[in-house]
């Protein structure tokens, strides 16, 4: 009896789109907007412009990296929200979290803070008028090159969510970063289009491919399933339309989870594949017979490898006796079928990692 098999892994961080309601900045616009910012904190020359500038600096600094709402920056009690240990900032009312930084950042921002210009200031040195922090961050992004749509506050709060996924960071941990209370809020992130979606499961068929060794791999969704108390056959189409059947136990369907729509890897060996010519009848009960042009027949003494091509363009191999190889006498370019039964055929299920 065919065993079904461990599902492979991809990485949806490679195929998702944001949604294009959602604001946010790439990485050189980011690097853009960060220069511009350095550039009017380093020009300020008096003492209390140095002061002011290193202040909306050091806000820009923590929204950035943090993801954190301009409100829960500019609330900030700086001689209790920061942990030393950890390299982390304490934000959030309602929905308090811890939010590690970059260590250059942490560093910067306590030297600041601990040195001259946090005097006097320490508890409230983040205090400041949120609009005021606004028009600040408008202009620099006007320096930057950045429309002003592109150059508010929540801006930095979008990118940072965007920059985390791409990192492989699992959407639920950045909805706790974020602190937001549903994940339907974060999911506006992420999206999958039904493009995406197959990319995701053809680079399935890629890595099932590097981990079984089966030569014959067909990718698709479940379609049909019929079941009793002990074996249930699965229906799979590709992408091309072309069905593949497969018999496996109900246990195993229940562990693979499967059900219609699911998509699914369905893996075959070669020496479980047969050839016939066209249009030749096929011995036995067959529940898999796939019309294809021979690319080309490997020989030796014992066994011959053929290697057929289907319409959709997928490859098909199939290991068989050299007698066979003989009386078939196949060349390059011949009509034949491919043909399995479906208690060959192992099911694979398609499952996402982050990272």
């Amino acid at each position: 009896m065919t065993q079904s098999k461990p599902s492979g892994k991809v990485c949806p961080r490679e195929f998702f789109r944001v949604s294009e309601h959602v604001k946010y900045l790439e990485p050189a616009q980011v690097e853009d907007f960060r220069k511009a910012f350095a550039r009017w904190k380093d020009e300020a020359r008096r003492a209390d412009s140095v002061r002011a500038r290193t202040r909306m600096w050091l806000i820009f600094l923590l929204l950035r990296h943090s993801g954190a709402r301009l409100g829960e920056i500019l609330s900030l009690d700086d001689t209790a929200c920061f942990d030393a240990t950890g390299g982390t900032i304490r934000l959030g009312g309602d929905r308090k979290r811890e939010v590690p930084l970059p260590e250059e950042v942490f560093d910067l921002v306590m030297s600041v803070l601990d040195g001259p210009m946090g005097c006097g200031s320490r508890g409230d040195f983040f205090h400041a008028d949120p609009g005021y922090f606004r028009r600040i961050c408008y202009a620099r992004g006007k320096e930057a090159g950045l429309p002003r749509e592109l150059s508010g506050p929540n801006v930095l709060r979008n990118t940072r969510a965007v920059e985390m996924l791409r990192s492989g960071v699992p959407i639920t941990v950045v909805r706790d970063v974020l602190g937001q209370s549903s994940l339907n809020l974060t999911a506006c992130f992420q999206q999958f289009s039904p493009e995406d979606s197959r990319s995701i499961v053809l680079s399935a068929q890629q890595t099932m491919r590097h981990k079984t060794s089966a030569r014959n791999s067909f990718v698709g969704h479940v379609t049909r399933i019929e079941r009793d108390a002990v074996m249930a056959e699965v229906v799979l189409e590709t992408r091309s339309g072309l069905e593949i059947g497969a018999v496996i136990t109900v246990g195993s369907l229940i562990n693979l989870g499967l059900v219609v729509g699911s998509p699914v890897v369905a893996t075959v060996k070669a020496p479980l594949v047969n050839v016939l010519r066209g249009g030749a009848k096929a011995e036995g009960s067959a529940r898999n017979r796939l019309k294809a042009r021979v690319l080309r027949v490997t020989d030796s003494p014992v066994l011959s490898e053929v290697l057929g091509r289907l319409d959709d363009g997928t490859d098909v191999c199939a290991l068989i006796s050299a007698d066979s190889a003989r009386e078939l006498s196949l060349q390059s370019g011949d009509e034949v079928e491919f043909w399995f039964k479906a208690l060959s055929v192992v099911l694979n299920t398609v499952r996402l990692e982050a990272v």
